[in-house]
């Protein structure tokens, strides 16, 4: 008898083929004249954020994307979201292609996909109290609903992420940092998602508060089966939330693996260097990678890999060919030219 709930749990519902942004720095048309070689030429400064991506999102998975300040991850949530517009390629859910449609065809789609944001104290209206803010997308997806109907689901997801629903009435200037993200929380759920947009949600957080709101997304993932594109820079987090991870670099793909194999055996040279930065307990002496040279700028990416310039074991090869993804033995999925040659330095 063939296994419907297999099936289920590895469809995809989240596509990116080849998906570019770039954000124009040069607006008008006098900013891209250049006076070169005694004539004028155009040039169009561009920031290249984020650079042929392509990564699928399989239903009730948590995956996490992680690298550098800077390396395209919450440009990857907005375009995702739809909140920008990728400069090429394409974003498929479920099955349809999104990135293409106005702000009308996607009403639907908003009802599935909600997004937390990474500052719960900008991502809620000062003017309005929990209750308004929460009540809010409820009767903008279910206008056929009645007031009680309203409260009362406003009230059943107040207590699902542990606010006192009695505090409706009050502005998030009275909560907590911790409280106001676990409201941002809510209101996300009250329109019953099936994916979440998580952007960085706990790193305006407390350490200690950060625990408990790292618990219960897990549990609405486990009781509402939901699926999570979860942006973070914090790698314990990863090992502790995530089903896969993505590591991005000047928006570029390095490797893609399931959480457990990334964290035991690491394969690109940025990723050891990324996880070797976190701190572990029992460690007496911790092996620091050190990485030299200069971070390449986004306005002028190297024709090569992009992270040539900091890679100890760059050769001739990378600094002229891009390196292609390439499927690993273990199942990983890794984009450096050292790893298919194997010549990687004991140095990483």
């Amino acid at each position: 008898m063939k296994d419907l709930t297999a099936e289920v749990e590895t469809q995809t519902i989240l596509e990116l083929r080849n998906v570019e942004k770039r954000f124009d720095l040069d607006k008008g048309f006098l900013e891209t004249l250049k006076f070169k070689g005694g004539r004028f030429t155009r040039e169009q400064r561009s920031v290249h954020a984020v650079n042929n991506v392509s990564l699928e999102v399989k239903r009730g998975e948590a995956l996490c994307v992680v690298g550098e300040s800077g390396c395209g991850k919450s440009t990857v949530a907005r375009l995702v979201a739809g909140l920008l517009e990728p400069s090429a390629g394409e974003i498929h859910y479920d099955g349809q292609r999104i990135d293409n449609k106005s702000r009308g065809q996607l009403l639907d789609l908003r009802k599935k996909m909600q997004m937390i944001f990474q500052n719960p104290y900008a991502s809620l209206n000062p003017r309005m109290t929990i209750q308004q803010a929460l009540e809010e997308p409820v009767r903008y997806h279910n206008p056929g609903l009645s007031r009680g109907e309203v409260r009362a689901k406003v009230a059943e997801v107040m207590k699902s992420v542990g606010v006192d629903p009695s505090w409706s009435s009050r502005y998030p200037h009275e909560f907590s940092g911790g409280q106001r993200q676990r409201i941002a929380i809510a209101r996300a759920l009250t329109v019953d998602p099936e994916f979440i947009i998580a952007d960085e949600p706990i790193s305006a957080l407390d350490v200690s508060i950060q625990a408990q709101v790292l618990n219960l997304m897990l549990e609405a993932k486990e009781e509402r089966g939901l699926t999570y594109l979860f942006i973070t820079h914090d790698l314990s987090v990863v090992e502790h939330f995530g089903t896969r991870v993505v590591v991005l670099y000047l928006g570029s793909v390095c490797e893609l693996a399931d959480t457990r194999t990334l964290f035991s055996n690491p394969k690109h040279p940025y990723t050891k260097a990324l996880l070797s930065a976190v701190p572990q307990l029992k460690d007496d002496k911790p092996n620091h990678i050190r990485l030299k040279g200069e971070i390449p700028t986004p306005i002028n990416l190297p024709p090569g890999c992009p992270f040539e310039s900091r890679c100890a074991s760059a050769n001739a090869r990378c600094r002229e060919e891009k390196p292609r993804p390439i499927v690993q033995p273990d199942g990983a999925m890794v984009a450096c030219h050292a790893v298919e040659e194997g010549r990687l330095s004991p140095e990483i």
